[in-house]
C-alpha cells in the first residue's frame, strides 16, 4: 500500500465520519433514536481505519528512505 493510497483511505474515512456524525445529530434531533447507534458504530469504525491508516502512512512515510 503506497503513501497516496493511504491518503486517499483517511481521507474517505474522515469524509464518511463527518456524514456519520451529521446524521446521528439529525437522528438525535428528530428523535429517531433508533438510528443512532447504527450511525454512531459507522462512524467509530471509519475512525479505527483511519488511525491505522494514519499509523501505516507514518510507517511508510519515516521508514521508506
Amino acid at each position: 500500500m503506497g503513501k497516496k493510497i493511504c491518503w486517499g483511505i483517511i481521507f474517505i474515512t474522515i469524509a464518511i465520519n463527518v456524514v456519520m456524525l451529521q446524521w446521528t445529530i439529525e437522528a438525535y434531533l428528530g428523535l429517531e433514536y433508533e438510528k443512532i447507534y447504527g450511525y454512531t458504530i459507522v462512524g467509530v469504525v471509519s475512525a479505527i481505519i483511519a488511525f491505522i491508516t494514519f499509523l501505516k502512512w507514518r510507517k511508510l512515510e519515516y521508514t521508506s528512505e
